[in-house]
């Protein structure tokens, strides 16, 4: 299968020469050509698999068809979950663009930077609009853009979007788009509030899905290490040294924990940096560009950076906290061993994380062994059963316990519940 036979045109065509693209994804193969007869399109693909031009190359040749309008309207709208992806999708869009015979202007709105910037750019306006929920509302509500003329709309990483508790954003976004559109929709996993969503918004969509083949898994070493809580910084220390990692991705549950790992890691002069939701935008992207750059050596993330990110040749991820959801722990791991790389994953495992990292391995189909570092033998004792969930992952998720579970608990060690 060649990109020829999906029937794009000899601009788009040349811009996927550019890109060095050789053949087409499975996704491409399936979406695109769907996508370019009108159909609305339901994709289940993971961080990877190509969807982002599988979604932009019909998409840019279906306004490379359509006249042109001036001033520029907002025929193509793409909503994605974070600041990191926003930025990724549109370069890769405006690439995709470069040799068509009209300009197309694809503008790349965010939070966390200031609106007026955005306004101005925002004044000739635009054909392709890719935005983050928020910022994308904050410009409507300042009259810099319109919707009312988008004829196609891309939902990526939907899984996401509701994840980040964008639901009630998307409802007013969707309020403001035109009735009769296409929809184009993709996301990695599929829980209730997403199925809702696709039965409620698409009409009889073509149903892409793309299962990774045994042969394309990355060449991930997976580990997992039991380890005092209260002991993990040290180990990464170690680990760091005794392994020589140049450059590292630690995972953490919270902002907080971001943030004193990192201060930690730097007083014992290792050069981290934290990465979360609530640092201003130019300073991810300057913490981005120096972990990118082997400015830096380890970055302390929380979920933020899980999918979405690109880092090239990134040898290293663990996981100082364990995620939330074993669908997760698969997008954390998957930012190292990319590209046909080899990369190693480290899980820190403590007496309290034990159950959920068992949960984990059982959903993955993962047969790790918890290793002991020498030095590092943990101590700690399981604590009662019902005790309640560890405060480093927040509890596995849909396996809190419910109120009569605590009632349980608290008669099984003679207390009166509060």
């Amino acid at each position: 299968m060649s990109f020829i036979s999906l029937g794009l045109s000899p601009a788009l065509l040349r811009a996927v020469s550019a890109k060095a693209y050789l053949v087409p994804t499975p996704v491409q193969v399936a979406a695109i050509p769907a996508a370019l007869q009108g159909r609305d399109v339901l994709g289940s693909a993971q961080t990877g698999s190509g969807k982002t031009a599988a979604f932009a190359l019909p998409l840019l040749q279906q306004l490379e068809n359509t006249a042109s309008e001036s001033p520029r309207r907002a025929r193509a709208l793409i909503l994605v979950p974070t600041r990191e992806l926003c930025a990724q999708v549109g370069e890769e869009i405006r690439a995709l663009a470069a040799h068509l015979a009209r300009p197309v202007k694809v503008s790349i709105v965010f939070g966390g930077v200031s609106i007026n910037p955005q306004m101005m750019r925002l004044r000739g306006g635009a054909d392709v609009v890719v935005a983050t929920p928020g910022r994308l509302l904050d410009l409507v509500d300042h009259n810099a853009l319109v919707l009312s003329h988008v004829t196609t709309l891309v939902l990526d990483e939907a899984d996401r979007l509701f994840d980040l508790g964008f639901a009630e954003e998307l409802g007013r976004i969707l309020n403001l788009l035109p009735a009769q559109r296409q929809n184009l929709f993709f996301s990695a996993t599929f829980p209730p509030a997403v199925q809702a969503l696709a039965q409620t918004l698409l009409r009889d969509p073509v149903r892409v899905e793309v299962l990774p083949e045994p042969q394309s898994q990355p060449d991930i070493v997976q580990r997992a290490i039991a380890v005092d809580a209260g002991r993990r910084t040290q180990l990464l220390r170690h680990l760091i040294a005794q392994n020589h990692w140049r450059r590292v991705l630690v995972f953490v549950a919270t902002k907080h924990a971001a943030e004193t790992v990192a201060d930690k890691l730097r007083k014992a002069r290792i050069n981290a940096e934290p990465f979360h939701g609530e640092l201003s935008q130019g300073k991810r992207t300057q913490v981005l560009a120096d972990f990118k750059a082997s400015r830096l050596k380890v970055v302390i993330a929380t979920d933020v950076a899980a999918r979405g990110l690109d880092i090239a040749q990134l040898p290293v991820v663990v996981n100082y906290d364990l995620p939330r959801s074993s669908v997760d722990y698969i997008h954390r791991i998957g930012r190292t061993g990319r590209a046909g790389e080899s990369g190693v994953a480290v899980s820190f495992v403590s007496v309290g994380t034990q159950a959920h990292f068992r949960l984990i391995a059982k959903r993955q189909g993962l047969d790790l062994q918890l290793e002991q570092i020498e030095g590092f033998e943990p101590t700690e004792v399981a604590v009662a059963a019902g005790a309640g969930p560890d405060p480093a992952t927040g509890g596995i998720k849909g396996k809190r316990p419910s109120k009569k579970d605590k009632l349980r608990a608290a008669a099984a060690r003679g207390q009166t519940p509060m």
